[in-house]
């Protein structure tokens, strides 16, 4: 555990699609917005998910139905 040699390859840098805009994104320490490409896809994803953009699809449970959607007008 030293410094690498001059004849070692260099790391593998491993890049993934960004989550946010489908962009080329370093996936490595040397990113902190990862898996994100920049903070502003990091933080439009946030967002997203602050303001309910994402929700996930579920089935009224028997319980809601016997008293009524409080959603419902």
């Amino acid at each position: 555990m030293g410094e690498p040699r001059r004849d070692d390859p260099p790391p593998m840098r491993r890049i993934v699609r960004c989550p946010g805009c489908g962009g080329d994104s370093v996936y490595a320490a040397s990113n902190p917005s990862r898996p994100f490409c920049t903070e502003r896809c990091r933080n439009a994803d946030l967002g997203a998910w602050a303001s309910e953009g994402y929700r996930v699809p579920a089935q009224p449970s028997p319980d809601d139905a016997e008293e009524g959607d409080p959603t419902a007008d």
